[in-house]
């Protein structure tokens, strides 16, 4: 069977430049037709996520800042009032403050836990509510991203860990919920790529060090093996997997040392 998305619309959030994983999913659904709406957080990002778009043919460019529950509203009013229905959502917002991100966890403030939580975790709850009229009865697809430090203990990975444990368990709530309604709800757990976000973490480069030395691959996977499974789990290709979370590490997840 051969993927194709066209007539398929979507919305990316989370895109911060043509380093991050979510500009590689919007690339690889884009590529196969599915027309996508971007979104943005202030007039800083504003300018290159709608220069990113213009690659994209008949993408909007919305803001949607995540923890203002009135621009969830707008965003997803303004995606049904331009596309009339929504045929996938990819989740790839997540944030803990740089001084989360490093030395001991007990050390993480309840501001931090908190904050980390709301936009890495809640976000996309608080998303998929919005998204359901959209996507209800439409075999959509609902993917969000996460990482293997919220399985395993990753140094200095800290708050954002316990987020993404909490990610991965709303993901399989959600598939419960909206699997009657014809959505499915997944995570891929992707190895570490050299992002802006990824830049925050204390040690990264030993990490990017461990996973060539020790996954079976032998090598770090790259941002657009994950724009293609995104793509994957998009597609009707993925129409039975649900509540799943795949990972994409080179299968350093497998490892026991």
């Amino acid at each position: 069977m051969k993927i194709t998305l066209e007539g398929k619309t979507g919305i990316i959030l989370g895109v911060a430049n043509k380093r991050s994983i979510a500009w590689a999913c919007a690339s690889s659904l884009a590529r196969e037709g599915m027309r996508l709406a971007f979104t943005y957080i202030g007039e800083r990002m504003e300018k290159s996520v709608r220069a990113l778009a213009e690659e994209c043919p008949g993408s909007i460019v919305l803001p949607c800042d995540v923890t203002k529950p009135e621009e969830i509203d707008a965003t997803f009013e303004a995606v049904g009032e331009e596309f009339g229905h929504l045929d996938t959502v990819v989740h790839a917002v997540a944030f803990a403050k740089k001084e989360e991100l490093e030395g001991d966890f007990y050390h993480t403030s309840k501001e931090g836990y908190m904050l980390a939580h709301e936009v890495s975790a809640y976000s996309l709850t608080a998303v998929t509510r919005r998204a359901l009229p959209l996507m209800e009865g439409r075999n959509g697809s609902i993917v969000t991203l996460s990482y293997l430090g919220g399985d395993r203990v990753v140094p200095n990975y800290n708050v954002m860990g316990i987020a993404k444990a909490a990610l991965e368990a709303s993901v399989r709530y959600l598939a419960a919920d909206l699997g009657p309604r014809g959505i499915r709800v997944n995570a891929i757990s992707a190895g570490p790529v050299r992002t802006l976000a990824a830049s925050g973490i204390s040690g990264f480069n030993s990490m990017l060090d461990a996973i060539e030395e020790r996954s079976p691959m032998k090598r770090n996977i790259t941002a657009d093996e994950v724009g293609d499974t995104c793509l994957f789990l998009s597609s009707e290709l993925s129409r039975g997997i649900t509540g799943t979370t795949l990972y994409v590490d080179a299968g350093y997840h497998i490892m026991g040392f």
